[in-house]
């Protein structure tokens, strides 16, 4: 516990069932590849932080992880509660700038369309699905993660 009302959960892999393998080449002016042959992208600096566009960059390649991770969650939870969530979908926006330390920071916002569910039920449902998120737990307390219920 770090005081009398916040309580620190443990979110640690209690066992490792995959890996994924990823090496970059260059940096932010390269290219990336995946062990298993599934990636093989470009990456540069998009315009608006100097670069030229003309490839993918982390933070595109961050928001498609954290969008597929949380819309599977979202699936999973309402499966678990007995609701089918055809035609949902998970949005993801990052942004990256300058942090006080001198160096730079993200921040995530999730867009989620629950078309066919109350609104109340669809809230409880993305709070659960941010539980059990492995993006979530990983970025909780350490980016801002703002989800949208629209």
């Amino acid at each position: 516990m770090t005081d009398d009302t916040t309580t620190v959960v443990d979110t640690r892999p209690t066992k490792i069932m995959y890996v994924a393998e990823a090496t970059a080449h260059g940096g932010r002016d390269g290219y990336v590849t995946s062990q298993d042959g599934q990636i093989e992208l470009r990456v540069a600096m998009p315009p608006a932080l100097g670069g030229d566009g003309n490839g993918t960059n982390p933070e595109q390649l961050f928001a498609a992880g954290f969008s597929a991770c949380f819309h599977n969650a979202l699936v999973l939870v309402g499966r678990r509660s007995g609701f089918d969530l055809t035609g949902s979908t998970v949005a993801a926006k990052v942004g990256i700038g300058p942090n006080k330390q001198r160096g730079y920071g993200l921040a995530v916002a999730l867009s989620v369309s629950l078309p066919v569910l109350d609104p109340d039920i669809a809230s409880k449902l993305v709070d659960a699905a941010h539980e059990v998120c492995p993006y979530s737990n990983a970025t909780r307390g350490n980016i801002e993660v703002t989800i949208l219920l629209g």
